[in-house]
């Protein structure tokens, strides 16, 4: 069988583990559905072509293994019962390409002109249908909480979402579909990485060629594969979200500059707790956030547990801005923050490709544990945020982002490429300013006089604090810069 003789004679141990496992799926599939009780979504794109030639793969391979090799022909092809939902808004590339497959394969066609939820109640009417393969990747919108077999969600017509192709990259389609020397759509060649509609896809502006106008490099010669969508467009909201600053006559940044944010932060360190060593990076951090007019809301150290991290940053993600964690990423049995991230969101690990090739630039051939259990990141919410000064990128869930510092100096590295990085959701407003008031004045005398400050500077945090019980009362005053109290007073 040609697909199979291609990828296990190529040299990419990566590409032969892949298609390995995906088409175990496929064998597993077959073994547990009748063949006429299983139907294969089918719809032109890259994704799809890659699950059809598995298919025809694993179908070839579970035949040849329960030693059933009559009618070759049909068994490498493998006649599956072939849905596509063909839309108006299709590509006329892509229609072509879909047909002319299925023709090539000798697929039975179904087509169906309606959404996808409402086609398949239809035709699961009319043919009973156990399983239908489809070709998800971790990263499409859908993806999140699925595994390899998935029962359909909840509302919708009851059958098993066969996903083979679930933990494969970008890299890895393409890596599969020159490897076997597989026809794909033509799109892909002009420049196209992800195909929607005709009124939401353009070429992927990464791949435009500068030395011809309007001429683009194929699909396969993107490097960043977590870039895939970036030629689908979006539409402009036009909603304005700030109107109170617009009723005030204020521009954009003056507006941003007056937003106040708020952060949380996450050390988890049983050692801290145990009070075998202090914690200095939290300090460091408030002051650092401060300084770009961030307001510190939570402070808070957990134990080495995922349950405590997730706890904790379930709780804090949804009341702040920002949740910044500290502690507990590595490869020890202690290092638990992904995975309690991973919890807090209700989503699983899943391996990301272009993570465990930094921990494999970094680490060499120094490394003896098992590099795929650093590379486990939350799926379908996890951005890697990237800089020259950094080695191995710093991760991000959503609001929640998690640091590698383990010292000041490190800390002070990764904050200002956060600063510098877009991506990081950290918008700069005006800093907050301190100054300290010492008084020899007991407790009793100086109490009223700040009462009535914190009446008519509201704006401004009044706090107080002694360094021994003898010394002098030491007044804190907190305020932005352009606050009339600590222009004026302070």
């Amino acid at each position: 069988m040609e697909i199979d003789e291609a990828v296990r004679g190529c040299s990419d141990r990566r590409m032969r583990t892949k298609y390995g496992n995906a088409v175990y799926v496929v064998q597993r599939a077959f073994a547990l559905y009748p063949f006429e009780e299983i139907a294969f979504s089918f719809n032109g794109g890259k994704d799809s072509t890659v699950l059809l030639h598995l298919i025809r793969a694993g179908y070839y391979l579970y035949k040849k293994d329960s030693g059933d090799v009559a009618q070759m022909d049909a068994i490498k092809n493998c006649p599956l019962r072939t849905i596509y939902f063909e839309s108006p808004c299709a590509f006329p590339e892509i229609n072509s390409f879909t047909y002319e497959t299925v023709s090539t394969y000798g697929l039975p066609l179904e087509t169906i002109h309606s959404d996808f939820k409402s086609g398949l109640e239809g035709l699961l009417k009319e043919k009973p249908t156990k399983a239908i393969f489809i070709g998800t990747r971790i990263g499409d919108p859908n993806a999140v909480g699925q595994e390899q077999f998935s029962p359909s969600s909840p509302g919708w017509p009851p059958f098993m979402r066969v996903n083979p192709i679930l933990d494969w990259s970008y890299r890895d389609v393409w890596s599969f579909l020159l490897t076997c020397k597989v026809k794909y759509c033509s799109l892909y060649d002009q420049g196209y990485t992800s195909i929607g509609s005709i009124h939401d896809t353009v070429p992927n502006a990464l791949l435009s060629d500068s030395s011809t106008e309007k001429s683009f490099r194929p699909a396969y010669m993107l490097t960043d594969g977590r870039l895939e969508r970036a030629g689908r467009t979006k539409k402009t909201n036009h909603k304005i979200e700030m109107n109170s600053v617009a009723s005030n006559g204020m521009n954009n940044i003056e507006g941003e500059q007056m937003i106040s944010r708020a952060a949380s932060i996450i050390v988890v360190g049983d050692e801290i707790l145990f009070g075998t060593t202090e914690d200095k990076l939290g300090a460091a951090l408030c002051k650092k956030l401060h300084a770009i007019g961030w307001r510190v809301s939570h402070v808070a150290v957990v134990r080495n547990e995922i349950d405590s991290v997730a706890e904790e940053v379930e709780r804090c993600k949804s009341m702040d801005d920002m949740v910044f964690i500290f502690g507990g990423l590595g490869p020890l049995h202690s290092d638990v923050s992904v995975a309690g991230v991973a919890k807090a969101f209700g989503v699983r690990l899943a391996p990301d490709e272009e993570f465990e090739d930094y921990l494999s630039q970094l680490m060499g051939n120094n490394y003896t544990g098992d590099r795929n259990e650093m590379a486990l990141l939350p799926e379908g919410i996890t951005e890697l945020l990237h800089h020259k000064k950094l080695l191995v990128p710093l991760i991000k869930c959503r609001n929640v982002i998690t640091l590698a510092a383990t010292n000041v100096h490190e800390l002070d590295t990764e904050w200002g490429c956060l600063l510098d990085n877009q991506e990081s959701g950290l918008v700069q407003a005006k800093p907050f300013v301190s100054k300290h008031l010492g008084t020899t004045l007991s407790d009793v005398q100086i109490a009223p006089v700040l009462a009535k400050l914190c009446l008519e500077f509201s704006d401004v945090y009044i706090g107080c604090h002694r360094i021994s019980r003898a010394g002098p009362l030491v007044v804190n005053l907190t305020g932005k810069v352009d606050d009339e109290f600590s222009v004026q007073y302070i």
